[in-house]
């Protein structure tokens, strides 16, 4: 029977079960720990069939924190029916709930790639992007002037609000709306050290 249920999947299919496979592994496991013969076990199908899908065990890696970080990204995807200063609130809390029900997962994404491949790292260092793009489009709809130091300064604002939610999150439990405020007050802290930056 589970032979039957495998052959009735199609190539896109299997593929997307054997990715979801790897990233429900990255809740409860770093990912340097996900191997080739650990997602063939875990995923019921022959280590070769891998290989079919994924070329390489970085191959495979790059697949699983791609959609791990398009979880992420969706997860917290701005309102557009809220005003920027709610819209970074209900972005950081959305940010928040993520990380407490899928810690493992995020602490695999923010850490656990520091010694990986590097195009698995770019993948990470995408989301950062997209994460300081947000937080700039809401802080210019508020007077903020888009210069190359902004976006330097909420690029490093986003690394540290990736450790502020380990530290607090992951690590201590905190509640969240207390969280929430800490990461409000420092990042309107960067803007506020550099006022020749505001319109």
């Amino acid at each position: 029977m589970p032979e039957e249920r495998r052959a009735r999947l199609s190539p896109d299919e299997r593929r997307a079960q054997l990715i979801a496979t790897g990233v429900n592994f990255l809740a409860e496991h770093p990912l340097d720990e996900l191997t080739m013969d650990v997602l063939a076990q875990r995923a019921g199908v022959s280590r070769p069939l891998l290989f079919h899908y994924f070329d390489t065990r970085q191959g495979m890696h790059l697949a699983v924190v791609t959609t791990a970080r398009d979880s992420l990204l969706l997860a917290s995807e701005p309102r557009d029916d809220l005003e920027p200063r709610a819209r970074i609130r209900d972005t950081l809390m959305r940010i928040t709930e993520f990380v407490r029900q899928h810690q493992s997962t995020f602490h695999s994404l923010v850490r656990g790639i520091a010694s990986g491949d590097p195009a698995v790292r770019r993948v990470v260092d995408e989301s950062r992007d997209v994460n300081a793009g947000r937080l700039r489009d809401a802080l210019t709809e508020l007077g903020v002037l888009d210069t190359p130091e902004l976006r330097v300064a909420l690029r490093a604002w986003v690394s540290f609000a990736e450790e502020t939610l380990i530290a607090l999150v992951i690590d201590r439990d905190e509640d969240p709306e207390r969280v929430v405020r800490f990461l409000e007050r420092t990042l309107d802290g960067v803007v506020a050290a550099t006022p020749e930056l505001r319109a």
